[in-house]
């Protein structure tokens, strides 16, 4: 039976109205877990994801440490579930509702100011702190000239190998970012590899993962081709970017891969670690399984190059200063702590990532001039990662490139599967007339 727009306003109505009700009921049951603050204390309160244990112990000891040190401030820090954490900001922020300071996915930074919710950091943060973060960083948090955001780590993405694979199929090893194999020399590692292998499958791509993976770690290969998610000049439209013969080619080329039973499934994601496979498209969060599993005979090389040299995805959780905050000043506080080195570099250790500072990266034994995923600094600070678009625009972009991997990894045709996903990306560029800069 078919459901009217109104039925279906009133349900959607409706599920913000318990998305809201959950939201505010955690919020009361999380206030009345703390302590009584100390007598004046200006009480800071904070949002962040609910992600890792180990990201979580840590930010509880950053604010345990912060608060200890600033006998004025006091952080309420409040974990949110990170699968709902988008839908729990926008229904805090219609309620009036939103914390001081809050963390989000960077992607989400520019659609956040352009709904009037976040406060420039500019003349909020030292100079010195902000001349110290890495420029991949500075990248993700600037919109409309302006610095939003900050991250405490930013990400890595390549392609593990394993060494002993790829001298037994006789298969050249990259030396460098410069050197990364080309499309056509990607295509014949593949077909070497697999001529070793039982079932000819050698490739993990994460298939097993969901949602913004997909974008994360396949759009670089659109700008390995010379293409992208939508036009950057102007962010109205993607119409001949995303679906122009560039982006094709980049998606024929991984339809090709999947096809031609490369790929393995990787249900139980351990097609890697198991010796299944001798490659696995992955970020900088497998080093310590990947490690342990084959010590030394663990690689880490670039991404394929399409044409326009090996491209690689950026981005983090960001930290921003919400507007409607009475306390922006203890707000900055809060991020100027969280960016000192010693701090960093313990949410680095934690959770593996890119430390997000240039102090930290040189003191990091895993990022640093000798480490082992020193590969990662080198394509954040030569400008070989692209964040995704910088535009409001940014959810339905992402969700229709999601849409459009499903499509292609099942078989659909690349031209027509792309100009759909062209259509409902220039739809809603359409209905918000282009996302004016807000006032």
């Amino acid at each position: 039976m078919r459901t009217s727009k109104r039925e279906t306003s009133a349900k959607r109505r409706a599920a913000r109205r318990n998305c809201l009700i959950g939201l505010l009921a955690l919020l009361a049951a999380c206030s009345a877990e703390q302590d009584e603050q100390p007598s004046g204390a200006i009480v800071l309160e904070v949002w962040a994801h609910a992600g890792q244990a180990a990201e979580r112990q840590v930010l509880e000891r950053q604010a345990a440490r912060f608060s200890g040190a600033q006998p004025d401030i006091d952080v309420r820090l409040t974990f949110i579930p990170e699968r709902a954490y988008n839908a729990q900001v926008q229904a805090a922020a219609v309620a009036g509702e939103l914390p001081d300071a809050l963390e989000f996915d960077g992607p989400f930074l520019f659609n956040y100011v352009w709904q009037g919710r976040l406060l420039p950091l500019d003349r909020l943060l030292a100079a010195d702190t902000q001349q110290d973060l890495l420029p991949s960083i500075v990248r993700q948090g600037r919109y409309l000239g302006r610095l939003y955001g900050v991250g405490t780590f930013d990400s890595g993405l390549g392609i593990y190998a394993r060494r002993s694979a790829l001298l037994a199929a006789d298969v050249r090893i990259p030396a460098g970012l410069e050197d990364a194999w080309e499309s056509g020399e990607f295509d014949a590692v593949l077909t070497s590899l697999a001529a070793h292998d039982s079932d000819g499958m050698v490739l993990d791509l994460k298939l097993n993962y969901t949602g913004e993976w997909f974008t994360y770690a396949f759009s670089p290969l659109l700008q390995s081709a010379g293409g992208d998610l939508v036009d950057r000049s102007t962010y109205q439209s993607a119409e001949g970017t995303l679906n122009g013969p560039r982006s094709v080619t980049a998606m024929s080329a991984l339809q090709d891969w999947l096809s031609g039973g490369y790929v393995d499934p990787n249900l139980d994601d351990a097609a890697f670690v198991s010796g299944r496979v001798a490659l696995s498209w992955a970020g900088h969060w497998e080093y310590a399984r990947y490690a342990a599993a084959l010590g030394d005979d663990l690689l880490l090389l670039p991404l394929p190059d399409l044409g326009q040299g090996s491209r690689t995805g950026q981005g983090s959780w960001v930290w921003g200063i919400t507007k409607g905050s009475e306390r922006p000043q203890a707000a900055a506080r809060w991020l100027e702590f969280l960016l000192q080195p010693a701090e960093v570099l313990a949410m680095a250790t934690a959770n593996g990532a890119v430390p997000a500072t240039q102090t930290a990266v040189d003191r990091s034994a895993l990022y640093g001039k000798d480490g082992p995923l020193r590969l990662f600094t080198r394509q954040l600070r030569g400008g070989l990662s692209v964040p995704r678009p910088q535009t409001p625009a940014y959810p339905v972009i992402t969700s229709a490139f999601q849409q459009a991997f499903r499509d292609i990894r099942n078989g659909a045709d690349i031209q027509a599967t792309l100009d759909a996903a062209v259509a409902m990306i220039d739809q809603d560029i359409r209905d918000n007339q282009g996302y004016p800069p807000p006032n």
